[in-house]
């Protein structure tokens, strides 16, 4: 007997989409903006260029065009609560990182607010024109021109979780405000250090 039943395509997504939760964050003269993802990745090695999904009517959507520039911000374990929050309300009529007091620092690449307590990692990006993936589909390209992780979790080009950096994790959206946390690491037979 099968334990396989059908999923609703509405969900179909969710089984592949493991992927860690960014917060995008936006600016445009003196109007800034993060949000909450669930779909980023990486398209290309060489130059460093990511795909994220933000819908067209948002308001972070709207400052990216603008600009030409975003940020993604990769929040830890101990961010969920404010992972959630900012992906839950528009940031058109007020400004979240004063509502919810996140401290930002400035990119020196492109000036978007990047967040660094509580995050693993941050990485500045310059869109990629796509008029046709962004209208049709939402998704956003980009070429990253800087990057930089927190040594306690990230080094040498390798994630590192474990039990003294675990607010650190990354955290990954499963639906209607449950993530789970990143941490445990399986070693395949024949790969290093198994």
């Amino acid at each position: 007997m099968s334990h396989f039943k059908p999923v609703d395509l509405a969900h179909a997504s969710r089984l592949i989409n493991h992927g860690p939760t960014v917060l995008v964050t936006s600016r445009h003269g003196e109007r800034r903006n993060v949000m909450a993802a669930a779909w980023s990745m990486p398209v290309e090695f060489t130059p460093p260029r990511i795909a994220v999904v933000v819908d067209k009517h948002t308001f972070t959507r709207e400052l990216m065009q603008a600009s030409g520039t975003f940020g993604l911000c990769i929040p830890g374990a101990a961010l969920v609560d404010l992972t959630y929050a900012v992906g839950s309300v528009s940031g058109r009529d007020l400004d979240k990182f004063a509502r919810f007091a996140i401290s930002a620092r400035d990119g020196a690449a492109t000036g978007v607010p990047l967040i660094e307590s509580g995050c693993a990692a941050w990485l500045e990006c310059r869109l990629i024109p796509e008029p046709h993936t962004e209208t049709a589909y939402d998704t956003c390209f980009a070429e990253v021109v800087a990057a930089a992780a927190d040594s306690r979790v990230f080094a040498g080009g390798h994630w590192n979780f474990d039990a003294g950096n675990a607010d650190l994790h990354t955290i990954h959206h499963l639906g209607a405000g449950n993530f789970v946390r990143a941490g445990d690491v399986l070693k395949a037979k024949g790969s290093p250090g198994a």
